[in-house]
């Protein structure tokens, strides 16, 4: 897949490695974010990513593996854990619509 309408989402995931928090972190400011909308926010390792997550946000060093993981999912790589431009497009198609590309 890639991409889906933001309408659809149901789940995003932030998937991690064995790591040192930051992931967690990010997932709790989408979390905040995306308040108030339908969509469930959750943090996963790379390895268990919930079947049923719509897009998944990872670090662009686990990007490769992510997809690997879920290949029939949406997967956005970032560089930064805060004010990273791909997720803040993520967050803002979530709540205004639009298509998010993957």
């Amino acid at each position: 897949m890639t991409s889906i309408d933001a309408a659809e989402v149901r789940k995003v995931v932030i998937a991690c490695d064995a790591g040192m928090g930051s992931s967690v972190m990010l997932a709790s400011s989408v979390r905040k974010q995306l308040k108030g909308t339908p969509i469930t926010v959750e943090h996963a390792p790379v390895a268990h990513i919930p079947d049923d997550a719509d897009v998944i946000l990872c670090h662009a060093g686990l990007a490769e593996r992510t997809r690997s993981a879920a290949p029939d999912r949406i997967v956005i790589p970032f560089q930064l854990f805060i004010g990273d431009p791909a997720v803040t497009r993520v967050v803002k198609a979530l709540k205004s619509g639009g298509t998010i590309d993957g």
